[in-house]
């Protein structure tokens, strides 16, 4: 599909054989408070989701592709539709580039791809993502996309004993 690759990038449907990779990325802690996570995930637990990520965004509200550096087909991150509404045509998205292979452009790559094929395969009218207010990198990469900040959820994310307030992030396809 045209519309899913990139230059440098390629984002791709969950295969078998990311499960170490989902299985590493899942269980670091240092993720857990952007999605929600507050428990290991074990690898049967990871297979099962495997086996049923080809489900359709349209029945399972959701979507994950493996964002794949084209040089090396190496999987670097993962980019997430989430709270797909074909009704009212929004959806979130989430994001998460592997430490190792940051700051080499591939998270606005991925975004920007990710935008595209929302709006012209999914007819979405509107993409939304939630940013805690002290995540600069990804503040940055959703405003360089062309994202707005529309509002504020103050104290919404308890973590490491204190509360953060979530930016809502929103782009809409004019």
């Amino acid at each position: 599909m045209k519309t899913l690759n990139g230059k440098h990038i390629n984002l791709r449907a969950l295969e078998p054989t990311d499960l170490e990779f989902l299985f590493e990325t899942e269980n670091d802690e240092s993720f857990w408070e952007v999605s929600n996570t507050q428990k290991p995930f074990s690898k049967h637990i990871l297979i099962q989701y495997l086996n049923n990520a080809q489900q359709d965004i349209f029945e399972a509200k959701q979507l994950r592709l493996m964002i794949v550096e084209k040089n090396s087909n190496t999987s670097v991150g993962m980019i997430d539709v989430f709270d797909f509404d074909p009704k009212h045509k929004r959806a979130g998205v989430g994001i998460l580039i592997n430490s190792t292979f940051e700051n080499k452009g591939y998270a606005s790559e991925a975004l920007e791809l990710l935008v595209n094929y929302g709006f012209l395969h999914l007819d979405l009218h509107q993409v939304y993502s939630n940013i805690t207010e002290d995540n600069l990198k990804s503040i940055s990469l959703f405003e360089k996309q062309g994202f707005k900040k529309i509002g504020v959820k103050k104290d919404w994310i308890y973590s490491n004993k204190t509360f953060k307030n979530e930016l809502l992030y929103q782009l809409i396809n004019d």
